[in-house]
């Protein structure tokens, strides 16, 4: 939703991550462990700080992207990389209605999105991805794709370049090779995978996922541009609960994603929101700058609830559609669970992820696969 996953869950555009030094590890643990090292060995504040991420921010409720303060200059450069990635992704035949994704490929797939997520750190960017491909989804129509949802359409070219989705360019580029590897599997099972990967990667739940999603066709399938959510609109939770409630998801559902916002940064250049810099974004390895909405930025637990709360530190971000869950009384009453109690925010947080990677799919088999 905004360049985050903002649900980040959106907020801004992410510069391909540059490679680094750390080739070795792919799993959760070792992943996370990395991650709070590099972190302790590069802080000088008090606070811990993280730094690794190459990747901007969740932005699934926070279409940030979708400001109109995006520079001319990153303008044209994002429509380069559109141009160039959707030449080697579009070039493979789309799926057709029959096809289905080979349980085999899928965890072969997984592997190698753990060893990705474990170099690049672009935990966020690949959450937002497959938020942003679901988050299209409306009840209020029957047809399929024609109803959005997780159906792999935002690999086409005029969906890509949606104000909402700026940035994810990149994404589809980290992935790239994976797809090509691994052909039997969909384009919208391999960013549900990936996204539900990155959240696990990172410390979080484990996501009761099933795959066998079937892709749109082409770019006639893509649904029309503002379907997903903004981040400083006038009246945040009204706003929040019209774009939640039209997928078929409830108040629960909606701060239980917001969460996920532990994840990321905001970059003023790309989406108008943030500050350039911060005591924990200045450093690398991950390319360096925009603004967190936690100090461990790469690390998913509880803390976002807790920083919101409490509104203490200038360095860290704090939206609209942030503030609002905490300023709705029927938000609250989430919030300050999650803030309180970390188990039962990974335990609502593991549902409604699972619930937001199904939105508006088809599924063959029609019980889906589970790997």
């Amino acid at each position: 939703m905004a360049e985050r996953v903002s649900l980040t869950l959106n907020g801004t555009l992410l510069s391909p991550p540059p490679t680094t030094t750390t080739t070795t590890m792919s799993s959760s643990l070792r992943s996370t462990t990395a991650a709070s090292l590099l972190l302790r060995s590069s802080s000088s504040s008090s606070r811990s700080t993280l730094t690794l991420s190459a990747s901007s921010s969740l932005s699934f409720v926070r279409s940030l992207v979708s400001s109109p303060r995006l520079s001319s200059s990153s303008s044209l450069s994002q429509k380069y990389r559109i141009a160039s990635v959707n030449r080697s992704f579009n070039s493979t035949t789309a799926a057709t209605k029959s096809s289905s994704s080979d349980p085999d490929q899928l965890k072969n797939a997984r592997e190698d999105i753990k060893e990705l997520l474990s170099t690049k750190f672009c935990h966020p960017i690949l959450v937002r991805l497959g938020w942003h491909d679901a988050g299209t989804y409306n009840k209020n129509i029957k047809e399929w794709p024609q109803r959005g949802g997780a159906n792999g359409s935002l690999r086409f070219d005029i969906e890509l370049k949606h104000a909402a989705n700026a940035g994810l360019v990149n994404a589809l580029n980290l992935i790239k090779d994976i797809k090509e590897k691994y052909s039997g599997i969909s384009y919208a099972d391999l960013f549900q995978l990936a996204s539900a990967t990155a959240i696990e990667e990172a410390g979080g739940p484990k996501i009761p996922m099933k795959y066998g999603r079937v892709d749109a066709s082409g770019p006639e399938d893509c649904p029309e541009e503002g379907r997903l959510p903004d981040a400083g609109p006038p009246s945040p939770a009204t706003h929040l609960r019209e774009v939640f409630y039209r997928m078929g998801l409830d108040d629960k559902d909606i701060v239980a994603l917001s969460g996920a916002h532990t994840l990321g940064r905001s970059r003023p250049e790309r989406s108008g929101w943030g500050k350039p810099e911060t005591k924990y974004t200045k450093e690398g390895p991950g390319a360096p700058g925009g603004q967190s909405w936690t100090p461990e930025w790469l690390k998913f637990d509880n803390s976002y609830f807790k920083e919101i709360k409490e509104k203490r530190d200038e360095d860290l971000l704090v939206l609209p559609t942030d503030a609002a869950i905490f300023e709705d009384s029927s938000f609250k009453v989430y919030a300050e669970k999650y803030a309180a109690d970390q188990d039962a925010f990974f335990k609502d947080y593991a549902v409604a992820h699972a619930k937001l990677s199904n939105l508006g799919a088809e599924f063959n088999p029609p019980e889906g696969i589970v790997i």
